[in-house]
């Protein structure tokens, strides 16, 4: 089967949902293919922290109803260490700006919604996805359904595929300049049946490890601490796990954190990664396919938004004016703002987490760099800005 389309996504994440979605308010056509199943990928519970460019685009493009009325809008951040908790109030230190608590497979939801009505194509449970012809003018993509073979033929490829996907893949490796750092902890997550302990996300720093305490809704929480990455679940019951986030958020307040049922936990991996080389002929990366975060900083559906932002008005520009500029630059241009998020997300990796072998002065830097976080209005503010995220121009 032959299909025909101005751009093809691969991939219906975030970032290829998002962008298919700008590129029909601009009159462009595109298709989604997809591996998983659609219950799959919106089922899959991801956390989610809504940088405030990104709320205000969901807004502006007609899908942020349901996360104004649902979403947690935080006006400030806290950060824990040596028994004391320290409010970062980003709304003042920003001018108003604020973030949203909601996670990304909510995001998910309202995203697939929107493209379906827009009467967009979602092909979902496609296996063997192969593109074809990027260095040319008519490049392709393969993939098989229900044991059929299809084709669809483009004027773009947008790979929004992951970090596993093809489409990053198919940049020739002797072209593809890649970046990475892997860092030795991971992030043990739960849900739990709990009433929030606290009105804001809180960011602890212990000599046990870091600990993220987050909200999901008024009756389930999401909570991390630093682990080794190579554990098992298994190894931690649920008494174990509360007496180890008792441990490590020991204050001299008299706070507690709010314990309940635990129903699911995880362990994550945690690297920084970059792919400066985000297109090639008509093939162009958005999202995950081109760069990944640790979680610290909630960078990661953040910068994919500002990459479908950049590369929307570049294609938007090529069918409206024949303009070429916006294409060529496009890596470029979306790099400016990934690097940026890439560094604050380290920067908050390295100022919270203990890693094993450190030596003593390591570990007084870590505590300084707090201290002066929390008492300099000049570093709060820096760390505010970034944390609200930095702007992006939203599309007329």
């Amino acid at each position: 089967m032959m299909e025909r389309t101005q751009v093809c996504i691969v991939g219906a994440g975030p970032a290829g949902l998002l962008l298919s979605h700008l590129l029909h308010r601009q009159g462009i056509a595109s298709i989604i293919v997809e591996a998983q199943t659609r219950e799959a990928i919106e089922g899959t519970i991801k956390a989610g922290v809504l940088e405030h460019p990104t709320v205000e685009l969901l807004k502006q493009v007609g899908v942020g109803e349901r996360m104004t009325r649902e979403g947690f809008e935080h006006h400030g951040i806290e950060l824990a260490f040596g028994g004391k908790r320290h409010r970062i109030d980003l709304h003042e230190l920003t001018g108003g700006k604020s973030i949203m608590v909601y996670p990304q497979h909510e995001v998910i939801k309202d995203l697939v919604a929107a493209v379906l009505a827009n009467g967009t194509t979602i092909e979902f449970g496609v296996s063997d996805v192969s593109l074809h012809d990027i260095d040319t003018t008519r490049p392709s993509i393969r993939y098989a359904k229900g044991g059929e073979p299809h084709e669809i033929q483009c004027d773009f490829i947008a790979g929004c595929d992951g970090f596993h996907g093809p489409s990053r893949q198919a940049i020739p490796a002797a072209i593809r300049q890649e970046h990475l750092k892997v860092y030795p902890c991971g992030w043990f997550g739960i849900l739990c049946e709990a009433p929030p302990s606290s009105d804001e996300l809180i960011y602890a720093q212990s000599d046990r490890g870091f600990v993220l305490v987050s909200t999901r809704t008024p009756k389930i929480q999401r909570m991390y601490f630093q682990c080794d990455p190579t554990d098992n679940v298994n190894n931690w019951s649920e008494d174990r796990i509360w007496a180890e986030f008792r441990a490590r958020m020991a204050n001299d307040e008299g706070w507690a954190l709010k314990e309940g049922r635990i129903f699911q936990k995880g362990i994550i991996a945690m690297r920084s990664f970059i792919c400066e080389t985000m297109q090639h002929g008509r093939l162009f990366l958005a999202g995950d396919s081109a760069h990944i975060v640790p979680p610290t900083g909630a960078k990661g559906l953040n910068l994919a938004a500002g990459d479908v932002v950049v590369l929307t008005r570049a294609i938007r520009d090529f069918y409206r004016n024949g303009s070429q500029a916006g294409l060529d630059g496009y890596s470029a241009t979306a790099l400016k703002r990934i690097w940026r998020g890439e560094h604050f997300s380290w920067f908050m990796t390295t100022m919270l987490h203990d890693f094993e072998g450190e030596d003593t002065i390591t570990r007084r830097f870590r505590r300084a760099q707090l201290d002066y976080v929390v008492s300099s209005r000049a570093a709060a503010t820096s760390l505010a800005e970034n944390y609200v995220g930095l702007p992006f121009e939203c599309l007329d």
